[in-house]
C-alpha cells in the first residue's frame, strides 16, 4: 500500500518527512498543497489537519500531521532510522524535539520572513533577532557534531533527519555553511547517502516563482 505525504516544496517541515520516507525506503507520494494560494485553509484539507499546516501524511486509514510524529511512525514501522537501543531512540527523539523547538522553528519563519514576503513587509528587527537564536542553535549543533559521524550513534537516523531539514534549502536565510565546518561534513554525509535528494526534488513546488531575495 502506497502512502502519502500532502506537501509542497517549500516546506523544511514537510522535507524532514519527506526524507525520513525517503532514506526508509518506505513507498510513498507527494500530494502537492498549494500553499501559497490558500491550499492549507480549504475545508478539505482541514479535514485531513484542522491545524492548518503540511506535512500531513495518510498511510491506509492512518492519517497524522506533524514532522516528527511522521518520523517516529516510519522508523517505528520500517525498523530503520531509530537508533540501535532504547537509550539511541531516547536520544535521538531528544534532538527530535530539540531540532523542531530551536533550530526548525527559527529557521523557517526566519527563512520565510526573509524569501516569500515582499521586500516593504520583511521586518528587519525580527529578522536580526531570530538569527541570532539561530546563530546558538547552530553553535550547539556544531559543537554537538564535532567528532562525530551523525547525530546519535554511528548511523543515520531521524534526529539527522530532522536537524538538517532547513538546511539544505537554497533561499538565504542566515545561514552559510562553511561557517559552521562540523555541521558542513555531517550535511555532506547525509547528501552521500544512496537515497538522498534535496527538496526540490523530493517535492513538488516552483521555489523561482516566489523567492525574491
Amino acid at each position: 500500500m502506497t502512502a502519502y505525504l500532502h506537501c509542497f516544496g517549500e516546506s523544511g517541515n514537510a522535507y524532514k518527512a519527506a526524507l525520513t520516507l525517503t532514506l526508509a525506503d518506505m513507498e510513498w507520494q507527494p500530494v502537492y498543497v498549494d500553499f501559497f494560494n490558500g491550499g492549507t485553509r480549504t475545508p478539505e484539507f482541514r479535514a485531513l489537519n484542522p491545524m492548518g499546516e503540511v506535512p500531513v501524511f495518510t498511510d491506509g486509514d492512518l492519517v497524522l500531521t506533524q514532522s516528527g510524529v511522521i518520523q517516529d511512525y516510519v522508523s517505528s514501522k520500517t525498523g530503520k532510522l531509530g537508533g540501535r537501543s532504547a537509550a539511541e531512540r531516547r536520544e535521538v527523539l531528544r534532538w527530535v524535539f530539540w531540532d523542531n523547538h530551536k533550530l526548525s522553528g527559527q529557521a523557517g519563519s526566519t527563512r520565510f520572513l526573509m524569501n516569500f514576503l515582499p521586500p516593504e513587509k520583511r521586518p528587519a528587527e525580527v529578522i536580526a533577532f531570530q538569527q541570532g537564536r539561530l546563530k546558538t542553535a547552530y553553535t550547539v549543533l556544531n559543537d554537538h557534531l564535532a567528532g562525530r559521524s551523525w547525530m546519535v550513534g554511528d548511523q543515520v537516523t531521524i534526529a539527522d533527519t530532522a536537524c538538517c531539514g532547513y538546511l539544505f534549502y537554497p533561499e538565504p536565510f542566515g545561514f552559510t555553511r562553511a561557517d559552521w565546518p562540523n555541521i558542513d561534513a555531517w550535511l555532506g554525509r547525509i547528501e552521500a547517502l544512496p537515497l538522498w535528494k534535496p527538496p526540490y526534488d523530493l517535492m513538488p513546488g516552483n521555489p523561482s516563482d516566489r523567492a525574491t531575495a
